[in-house]
């Protein structure tokens, strides 16, 4: 039996008469990366948002590891091992790298905050720039240390909104790799909201695709990236 980190069943988003998400249902088993795509307001981002309890959902429920979490706000749903990121980086650029992400482990809890810290930033390469300040960092690494900020504690499940925006090609890459080598070294489950096509279906074990609001294909990326729906919606001659 395969074992769901995450549910999100029959969620929909509506404000007054716009339907922002209508009805979607997505699974997360442990390990997988699942690449969400879609054009520009397909509801993707309103989608991480509902998941993480940004947003009040208008109907069905989230489900985490098998628990209901959907009257839980954004800060239980993340001390339960739930995390993100944003479309813009929410690192602190005035404070070295390695104090800000060992204070946000400390505000997680955790026992050892120190350890933890350490563990993040070897994992993400960062450990050689711990004393820098956040500002003087290149942009990709800024990105390492945004990634590293929503993974302090070992969160289960990690949503991530456009982690690739404003990378170089050399800079996604790199970063996908990191991505991929976290979800079978630490556990971690991604569920990826991505532009870049060849991130998304370089690294994605399954591809969900959305269209106003609603799923119009989901499976394995090879099935995905042939469907005639998903290539006249959304791939068009890229695929």
């Amino acid at each position: 039996m395969n074992e769901f980190v995450l549910q999100a069943e029959d969620v929909a988003i509506h404000y007054g008469g716009v339907k922002a998400v209508d009805g979607v249902s997505l699974t997360l088993e442990r390990g997988q990366i699942r690449g969400l795509i879609g054009p520009n307001g397909a509801g993707k981002s309103t989608v991480i948002d509902a998941i993480t309890g940004r947003v009040r959902l208008t109907r069905g429920r989230v489900l985490l590891g098998g628990r209901d979490v959907t009257g839980l706000g954004l800060t239980q749903r993340r001390m339960r091992g739930l995390s993100r990121s944003f479309q813009r980086t929410s690192i602190f650029g005035q404070m070295p790298v390695r104090k800000q992400v060992e204070l946000a482990s400390h505000q997680m809890g955790v026992a050892d905050s120190a350890a933890d810290a350490d563990a993040v930033l070897h994992e993400l390469d960062l450990m050689p720039l711990a004393d820098a300040m956040a500002e003087d960092l290149g942009y990709g690494e800024q990105r390492r240390l945004d990634l590293a900020l929503a993974l302090v504690g070992r969160p289960g499940v990690l949503l991530l909104d456009e982690p690739m925006a404003g990378l170089s090609v050399k800079e996604s890459l790199d970063l996908a790799r990191h991505l991929k080598a976290l979800t079978s070294r630490w556990d971690v489950s991604v569920l990826l909201v991505e532009h870049d096509m060849a991130v998304v279906f370089g690294i994605s074990d399954v591809v969900t695709v959305f269209e106003l609001g609603r799923v119009i294909a989901s499976g394995a990326p090879a099935a995905v990236r042939a469907d005639p729906r998903v290539r006249e919606a959304y791939l068009g001659s890229a695929a």
